[in-house]
C-alpha cells in the first residue's frame, strides 16, 4: 500500500494531478491489488451498493473488467458470481437494484475482447446487463474490437463504449458506426462535431457524462466549460455518473450539485437527466418501463414539494 492508514490512503487515491486520462487510470493498480479474491469482490460490491442506497440511488449499473481480477487464480465465472451475490443481497435487503457491465480494455488484443463478450453473454440475465470497451483512447482504436461488440449485440446484449474522453469526436463516431454502441461513456469531445451531435440526438444514443472525472483528466477545462449544457440544449439524452467514486472523490449527489452550481442547470434539466438515467437502463423493456414509471412518480412528487 502507498500509505500507512486509511485517511492517508484515501488522500493518495484522490486524483488531483493527472495530466490526462492515462495518468488517472494508474491509480487503479492500487485497488486491483486487493480485488483478487471472491470475498473481496463481494464485499466491495456490497459496500458500494450500501453507499449508493444511502444516497438515494434506486438503480445502479457497475462496470469492471474481469480480466483484471484473475491474478489470484479466479476464473471468470467466480469473478462474476461474487458481485452478483452482493447484488442479490442488496436487492432483497436494501431494495436497490443493480446490474454489471463487463468491460474489455482498448489496449487488449481483440481476442481478449471477444472472450469477454462471450463471458457477458453467458451471464446475461444473471447479473450482467451489458458490454463495454474502456481504457485509454490514445493510440487504441475501438475498431479492432468490433467483433466483440458484434457477438454481444447478436446475442441481445446492450452495448456502451467509452469514447470521446481522451480522444476527439471521431472516437465517438467509431463507437457508434463501427461498434454499434447504444450509449457513449463520457462523450466529452462529441461537442466538436455538430453533425454527429445531431445524429446522436436523432438516434437516441445516451451520453454517460462524468463531470468531475472529465475535469480531473483534462477532458474538460472546468465544470463550467463542460459541454453537457450544449448537449441538453440540443435535446440529447444525457445522464450524470460518478465514473469512479474513489479516485474522483465524488458521489452522484455531488455531480448533480456541480451541474446546478457550475452549469446553472434548472430544475427541469435536472429532472430530465434523472429520468434519462432510468429510461436508458440496460434492462428488458418491461422492466425499464416499470422503473421509469416509478421514477416519474417520485420526480412528480418531488417537483410538487418544491413548488409548495
Amino acid at each position: 500500500m502507498p500509505a500507512a492508514d486509511a485517511e492517508s490512503l484515501a488522500q493518495h487515491m484522490w486524483v488531483q494531478d493527472a495530466r490526462h486520462l492515462e495518468d488517472y487510470l494508474t491509480r487503479f493498480d492500487v485497488t486491483l491489488g486487493v480485488l483478487q479474491r471472491a470475498d473481496a469482490l463481494e464485499r466491495v460490491t456490497w459496500e458500494l451498493l450500501e453507499d449508493a442506497h444511502a444516497e438515494g440511488v434506486r438503480y445502479i449499473e457497475v462496470r469492471f473488467c474481469p480480466t483484471l481480477n484473475t491474478r489470484g487464480g479466479l476464473d471468470y465465472d467466480a469473478i462474476i458470481e461474487a458481485p452478483r451475490r452482493a447484488m442479490e443481497r442488496a436487492a432483497s435487503t436494501l431494495g436497490i437494484r443493480s446490474g454489471l457491465i463487463v468491460c474489455s480494455l482498448r489496449h487488449y488484443a481483440p481476442s481478449v475482447s471477444r472472450e469477454l463478450a462471450r463471458v457477458a453473454v453467458a451471464h446475461a440475465g444473471r447479473g450482467v446487463v451489458g458490454f463495454d470497451l474502456a481504457g485509454g483512447e490514445a493510440a487504441n482504436a475501438a475498431t479492432p474490437h468490433a467483433a466483440a461488440f458484434d457477438h454481444a449485440r447478436d446475442h441481445g446484449m446492450f452495448c456502451t463504449c467509452h469514447a470521446g474522453e481522451g480522444a476527439g469526436a471521431d472516437s465517438v463516431r467509431e463507437a457508434i458506426h463501427v461498434c454499434g454502441a447504444q450509449r457513449i461513456g463520457h462523450g466529452t469531445h462529441l461537442v466538436e462535431d455538430p453533425r454527429l451531435m445531431d445524429e446522436v440526438g436523432e438516434r437516441g444514443i445516451t451520453i454517460e457524462a462524468c463531470l468531475t472525472s472529465n475535469v480531473q483528466t483534462r477532458a474538460a477545462v472546468s465544470y463550467a466549460a463542460h459541454p453537457i449544457r450544449e448537449y441538453i440544449a440540443r435535446g440529447l439524452n444525457v445522464t450524470l455518473n460518478t465514473d469512479n467514486r474513489l479516485m474522483s472523490r465524488t458521489t452522484l449527489t455531488d455531480e448533480y450539485r456541480h451541474a446546478v452550481d457550475a452549469l446553472d442547470l434548472d430544475l427541469d434539466a435536472v429532472c430530465r437527466i434523472a429520468r434519462a438515467g432510468f429510461a436508458s437502463a440496460f434492462l428488458p423493456e418491461a422492466e425499464r418501463r416499470a422503473l421509469v414509471a416509478q421514477a416519474d412518480a417520485e420526480i412528480a412528487s418531488f417537483r410538487a414539494s418544491v413548488a409548495q
